[in-house]
This record gives structure tokens, C-alpha cells and sequence, in this order.
């Protein structure tokens, strides 16, 4: 292991860093956002809708990323729609994660408790205030082991991105292999800058379930 290696490429590891980062964040709100909207539409059996988002969360789930982000990044200009590799990989993660957000949200509103929903009626809440006061807040608690498990997952993806040649940090530590080929040195890098983004955060995320866990049953 030749440390001045390490050391002469920690800036090119520090940008494939944030970058990987700011990738994650975008991804993983738009993919929150938009699995939250499709779990309410299959909660309510929305009419047409539900069909829809049924479709979209099997195309989703069944369909590589890889293959998403091939569409997205040479399919789409095909037809006259072009983004750039940095919004393909952003989309990319929101088209996947979407989904699986979808079904981890939908298992927490369908977990909580039919008494809950039918005090709620008892009491004359309307269908809205049912969701906003009693099965959004549940629903969303009971939905946090699935959701961080999401997060761990969509970080671990953008490691795809090095097919659309996005500098983050699977492509640096590729790139300098193929140039230098320090291959021991560069995927040490790689490993420790992972590690460095999944380790706390999974340990945040599994202190986050265990306080949700006690506030949900009181123990």
C-alpha cells in the first residue's frame, strides 16, 4: 500500500464525494416524495390512478437501473428530450426508489390498526382528516425500517452512475486505476469514502427505528 497514492488522490475523492452526496440527497427526497404519493393512491384505490402507479411500481422493480438509465441518458434523445448525465442519474434514482418507497410506505398505512381508522369515523373525522391526523402519522412510523433500508439501498446504486461516465465515486476510483493503476490503493479509497457516508448514517437510521419503535408501542 503506497500512501503517497492515497494522499495525491484524496481531492479527486473528496469531489466524486459530495458529488455521490448531493446525487443521494436529490434522488432519495424525490423518490420519498413521489413512493409517498403513490402509496396514497394505492391506500384510497384511486381510481385510473391506482392502475397507473400498480404499473409503474412492477416496471420499476423489474427493469435493472442500469437499463433505466441506458433510456433515459441514449433513448431519450431520440425523440428530441435531453438531460444532462448528472439529471439521467438523478431521475434514475427517483424512477427506482419511487417505487420501492411505494411499497415500504404502503406497508406502514396498511399496518396501522383498523380500530384506529374506524375511532376516527366514530368520532365524524372526514376521509382527509382520517389520513392527515391518524393513518398518515402511524402509517409513516410504521414505514421507517422500510425507509431506511431504501436509503442504504439508493446510496449503494449511484455506483451505476460511473456507466454514464458521472465523476462520482465509483468512476473516480475506476478512472485512476485505469490510469495509474494503483488498483490496491484507489479501492481502498473507494471502500473507506462508502463507508465513511453508509456507516453513520446506518447507524442514525437504526437509532431513528428504535426510537420509533418505543414511541409506537411504549416500551
Amino acid at each position: 500500500m503506497d500512501w503517497t497514492v492515497v494522499q495525491n488522490s484524496l481531492p479527486m475523492f473528496e469531489k466524486g464525494f459530495w458529488l455521490t452526496l448531493r446525487l443521494s440527497f436529490f434522488g432519495i427526497i424525490g423518490a420519498g416524495v413521489l413512493g409517498l404519493i403513490c402509496s396514497f393512491i394505492q391506500y384510497f384505490k384511486v381510481p385510473v390512478l391506482r392502475k397507473l402507479v400498480t404499473a409503474y411500481v412492477e416496471l420499476s422493480r423489474n427493469t435493472p437501473l442500469l437499463i433505466q438509465l441506458f433510456f433515459l441518458f441514449y433513448g431519450l434523445p431520440q425523440v428530441g428530450i435531453k438531460f444532462s448525465a448528472e439529471v439521467c442519474g438523478i431521475i434514475g434514482i427517483i424512477f427506482l426508489g419511487g417505487s420501492y418507497m411505494a411499497e415500504g410506505f404502503s406497508g406502514g398505512l396498511a399496518g396501522v390498526s383498523k380500530t384506529q381508522i374506524e375511532s376516527g369515523l366514530a368520532i365524524g373525522l372526514s376521509r382527509f382528516q382520517l389520513a392527515r391526523y391518524v393513518i398518515f402519522p402511524q402509517g409513516l412510523m410504521l414505514s421507517v425500517p422500510a425507509f431506511a433500508a431504501n436509503v442504504i439501498f439508493l446510496i449503494k446504486e449511484t455506483s451505476i452512475f460511473t456507466v454514464l461516465a458521472i465523476p462520482e465515486l465509483t468512476n473516480t476510483a475506476l478512472d485512476l486505476i485505469g490510469m495509474y493503476y494503483n488498483t490496491n490503493e484507489y479501492l481502498f479509497m473507494l471502500v473507506v469514502a462508502y463507508a465513511i457516508i453508509l456507516i453513520p448514517l446506518s447507524i442514525l437510521l437504526t437509532w431513528l427505528e428504535k426510537k420509533v419503535r418505543y414511541g409506537t408501542f411504549g416500551n
